[in-house]
């Protein structure tokens, strides 16, 4: 081989080995390149496995081996297709343990292991077990450590995202806005708390437990999110919270939230647009019933001796509320306590699994864990509308208000609209990664003043001083606050998409008659001219509620210079009311 064949020779190879090639010392730099690995590092070149017969059938069940940068690794093969040819192990039905910290214990502190289950035969895994164990054993037991299952149940064989330049989860990876690494999309699931194995009484259930993403149109993308919560309850007084005895799962979900895009306008490139969210939370059901068995699930006997904590490699069933009996679960035998809703008015959630709730808290302090309405650290800053149901009055029904002819929450005791209007407070997945809090926003208060379960009195801060310098109380203005009530219960995606679409064309149909008030007195609507045009069923939600806060400012400024106090008040009923056809 000449000089220049050799050259070319090694080129490719570096290429196709890419981090694998690399000695220890250089793979720090490699890693800090944020190029990101999809693939377990292979042995380098010239490295043989060894392989080992744990049952003595006379076939192998056990890779030893090591990865690329020489972190050691153990295949174990839980079908028997282990071949003594094969330097790893596949992705139906084997497992995977990797030593991290090198002392030698494959499944034990430090490690991560990973589990492939084909529970139909069919060749391809059915779920996936990830195990993250935290470096040094955990005596406390919350957030150490990771326990994650991936069922796949739109077959597309897409499960936990690791990156392998680091060998850790990485489950909000994602390319571009939110096309996550993990499988959230499509009609997918996963449990997942945060935690080692040995904390955990009952393996079978879990924290979130699950997460359900539903895909009714089937484009291969989430329309509607899922999250119910097993809840740990504090059974020892005398212990801390985060001791073992008080952080044990029983059995019921007392905490969810079921997240919709209303408009279905989620495409690749805007992989999730979840529109609100609706909780329910205290109570709750018990889900003991929900037994689900997996064949094949029930790993190698002869491999328990790799695990720390073999338990979860002994069971063959899982405990947890499916896609198919979930929302019958949750409102047939939910006993709730609270409700809770949020609306996210500025459109720029992409989160994985929800509009992140607001608080009942102060309206003007802003700021995760600064004692505002955006107290949660994953809500957003600003655009969001939350409102609190806080004994359940209303039962987790909806209605749209003659008020604004928007969504509300009915039995809501108040609610609050941080206003951005132009979505310069992106949310995104996780506002923790853009740190950037408004200094300086509008607010929206909604009370319930008469206590009949509709919000019937508005204060509006629109000039962000702290301070609501606007009042409409729709009683005192002679306007009915009630509505006909939206019960979900048993609501079709389609039902969602109906309901979107009837309000929004309702707001629209408002703003252009309000157009039609405007040029009946002469003002110049061209002002507005990007405000009137309106290409899509958000457009028309979003245009054509601002479009009647501009025209009805206008129309109160020509009735102030004319003196027509009259006129004045009509405005007002017609603006808070939507009847803007009784100024024709």
């Amino acid at each position: 081989m000449n000089r220049l064949s050799a050259c070319i020779v090694m080129s490719i190879g570096l290429f196709f080995w890419g981090i694998n090639s690399v000695s220890h010392a250089q793979m720090k730099s490699v890693k800090e390149s944020c190029i990101a690995s999809f693939r377990m590092p292979l042995p380098p070149p010239g490295f043989k496995p060894k392989l080992e017969d744990l049952n003595g059938d006379g076939k192998p069940e056990a890779i030893y081996s090591m990865t690329g940068d020489s972190v050691p690794i153990l295949w174990i093969d839980d079908d028997r297709d282990m071949k003594w040819t094969d330097i790893e192990g596949d992705m139906d039905n084997d497992c995977l343990l990797i030593d991290r910290n090198k002392d030698g214990i494959y499944g034990g502190d430090g490690d991560l292991v990973i589990d492939w289950v084909d529970s139909d035969n069919d060749g391809k895994a059915d779920l996936q077990i990830v195990m993250d164990y935290p470096v040094v054993h955990a005596t406390e037991v919350w957030p150490n450590g990771h326990v994650m299952i991936l069922l796949d149940t739109d077959k597309d064989n897409i499960f936990n995202y690791i990156d392998w330049n680091t060998y850790q989860i990485k489950s909000w990876n994602k390319s571009g806005r939110a096309a996550f690494y993990t499988d959230y999309s499509g009609q997918s699931a996963f449990t997942k708390m945060h935690v080692a194995t040995y904390n955990m009484g009952d393996l079978r259930l879990n924290w979130e437990n699950p997460f359900l993403f539903y895909d009714p149109d089937k484009d291969g993308l989430s329309e509607i999110a899922v999250r119910l919560l097993d809840s740990p309850s504090t059974k020892d007084e005398k212990a801390s919270w985060n001791d073992y005895v008080n952080m044990q799962l029983e059995g019921v979900i007392d905490w969810v939230s079921i997240s919709v895009d209303l408009d279905n306008d989620n495409a690749s490139g805007n992989d999730f647009d979840f529109d609100f969210t609706l909780g329910l939370r205290g109570g709750g059901f018990d889900y003991m019933d929900q037994v689900h068995v997996f064949k094949n699930m029930r790993g190698l006997p002869e491999a328990d001796k790799f695990f720390m904590d073999p338990r979860w490699r002994q069971m063959d069933e899982l405990i947890y509320p499916d896609h198919k009996n979930a929302f019958d679960l949750i409102f047939n035998r939910g006993k709730w306590e609270s409700a809770h809703f949020v609306y996210d008015e500025d459109d720029d959630c992409h989160r994985w699994e929800r509009v992140e709730f607001y608080e009942a808290r102060d309206p003007f302090k802003v700021g995760a864990g600064n004692g505002g309405l955006d107290h949660n650290t994953q809500a957003d800053a600003a655009g969001d509308r939350g409102e609190w149901d806080m004994d359940c009055s209303g039962k987790g029904n909806l209605y749209i208000s003659p008020l604004d002819g928007r969504l509300h929450l009915y039995g809501a005791e108040w609610g609050c609209w941080r206003v951005d209007q132009n979505t310069e407070y992106y949310q995104g997945w996780d506002r923790l990664w853009i740190n950037k809090n408004p200094k300086k926003f509008a607010t929206v208060k909604y009370t319930d003043k008469n206590g009949n379960g509709f919000l019937d009195y508005v204060e509006y801060d629109m000039d962000g001083d702290g301070k609501f310098e606007t009042v409409f109380d729709l009683k005192a203005l002679g306007i009915d606050d009630r509505a006909k009530l939206i019960d979900v219960s048993s609501f079709t995606y389609r039902d969602y998409t109906k309901m979107m679409k009837r309000m929004s064309d309702g707001i629209w149909e408002r703003a252009q008659t309000a157009v039609r008030v405007a040029h009946k007195y002469g003002l110049n609507t061209s002002w507005y001219a990007w405000w009137i045009e309106a290409l899509s069923m958000r457009e028309k939600y979003h245009r054509g509620y601002w479009l009647q806060y501009y025209l009805f400012q206008d129309l109160m400024n020509y009735g102030l210079r004319t003196g027509d106090k009259d006129l004045q008040q009509k405005l007002v009923v017609a603006y808070c009311s939507g009847n803007w056809k009784s100024l024709l």
